[in-house]
């Protein structure tokens, strides 16, 4: 049952010498929120909240976070126990659906996706279209735009059938929309997908198999990129789900929101801060090396920052990095780089900054990004295809908040509000008069 927003209180604004009330209301769990939607009209103001850090655009039912404590739930199921007991597709169904499947449901959702992974043949044009150094994500964004080209059969939004056949679509053509960016880089031939591989394994055998020779997916390899996946399934409203729910208010088609928050996670500050943890721990380069670069990190004057360290959420151990770190020493032990002097510079750091009083303070606890590159990289990816990855799992996610925004009666078009700053008002001066 759809658990409702309660009206708990009412808060007090005083603006220019009126008092105006506001009610104050309470999800299941969580923050209480002030509902400002009278505001403007009641009041003739606005409220200013740069980043919207404290501002709630939507209600939502689908992930709940608690920075504080480091909690993470997806529907209300624990992130640890999701990637521990779960598999993404289970996942994905859970996300979009509000509840786990049954076993017949499970079956016929997996089944439906095997069968949508398949590409027009006539888009494998789009990827030589692009020159052979292009960034995978721009491959990525330039791409996915593209699908409501190829099946503009299913971007009726006000149909709820086209609405589940572009999720499906997109749920399983992003894998092999994935690996197709990244054969390309590489110059080999594209790999077709096969319908008797699971998610995880076929995304893994289009990335790494050459027609030459036969290719054997490893269970523990496609286990930990099964969990990678679920862990970067959904994030609340972060920068690019708020992107995707933004642009779908206007009523964009679904294929161009979702390539709209990929171009949003492409930046650094969002999906590529597990490249830029990797970088940083080649910079460092060995574990003697740790004690300079911790005096650094502890220099304001210094401009060197630990990355990988810290969110801007999680005030607590992030929870998903305690999975991803299991994970992490997995693959290693599989591929035998457990001497990999990159894991060695990791362990130390986290060790340091779980003990040295400077990061305890401070709560910059490792995240997910500090073990994800080093596995990735472990795995055979090149950083330029973090993001990529990301963006693969992230899809289910975007897909399931942009249908709920959809469904909500009361979501209208994005139209933030600004404090202008600019000239008053001028008259215009001749161009012979300047």
């Amino acid at each position: 049952m759809k658990n409702k927003v309660e009206k708990k209180d009412v808060a007090q604004l005083t603006v220019h010498g009126e008092t105006y009330e506001l009610p104050v209301l309470g999800g299941s769990i969580g923050p209480d929120a002030i509902d400002i939607r009278s505001l403007y009209k009641d009041a003739g103001v606005f409220t200013f909240d740069p980043g919207f850090t404290s501002t709630a655009s939507c209600e939502s039912q689908i992930t709940y976070i608690d920075g504080g404590e480091g909690v993470l739930l997806y529907r209300g199921y624990p992130i640890d126990q999701l990637a521990e007991q779960s598999n993404f597709t289970e996942v994905a169904y859970l996300l979009m659906h509000g509840e786990l499947p049954g076993a017949r449901e499970l079956d016929e959702f997996d089944w439906t996706l095997r069968r949508h992974t398949m590409l027009h043949d006539q888009f494998d044009q789009f990827f030589r279209g692009f020159r052979r150094d292009a960034h995978p994500m721009a491959i990525m964004v330039g791409t996915v735009g593209a699908l409501s080209a190829f099946y503009h059969d299913s971007t009726d939004i006000n149909d709820p059938e086209a609405r589940t056949i572009a999720s499906h679509r997109m749920i399983a053509k992003m894998p092999t929309i994935a690996a197709r960016a990244f054969k390309y880089s590489t110059g080999q031939p594209f790999i077709t997908p096969l319908n008797k591989y699971d998610y995880a394994s076929n995304f893994l055998r289009m990335c790494f198999a050459v027609p030459a020779e036969e290719y054997e997916v490893s269970p523990t390899l496609a286990r930990a990129m099964d969990r990678i996946f679920i862990l970067h399934a959904d994030h609340e409203q972060n920068a690019s789900t708020s992107t995707v729910r933004l642009a779908g208010s206007s009523g964009a088609n679904p294929f161009a929101c979702i390539a709209a928050g990929i171009a949003s996670l492409w930046g650094p500050a969002h999906g590529g801060a597990n490249e830029a943890a990797l970088n940083m721990l080649r910079e460092i380069g060995s574990v003697d090396q740790i004690p300079e670069y911790i005096k650094r990190a502890k220099d304001k004057n210094d401009p060197f920052r630990l990355m990988g360290f810290g969110h801007r959420v999680y005030k607590n151990y992030d929870p998903r990095a305690k999975v991803m770190r299991t994970t992490a020493h997995e693959v290693l032990d599989e591929l035998g780089a457990k001497d990999d002097p990159l894991l060695q510079v990791a362990m130390e750091l986290e060790k340091i900054a779980l003990e040295d009083e400077y990061f305890v303070e401070k709560k910059l606890y490792p995240n997910i990004d500090f073990y994800s590159g080093i596995t990735l990289k472990a795995m055979g990816f090149p950083t330029e295809m973090f993001t990529v990855l990301f963006a693969v799992a992230r899809t289910v996610g975007w897909i399931a908040q942009w249908s709920e925004m959809i469904e909500d009666p009361s979501q209208k078009i994005g139209r933030p509000r600004q404090i202008f700053t600019g000239a008053e008002g001028r008259d215009y001066v001749p161009l012979s008069k300047r």
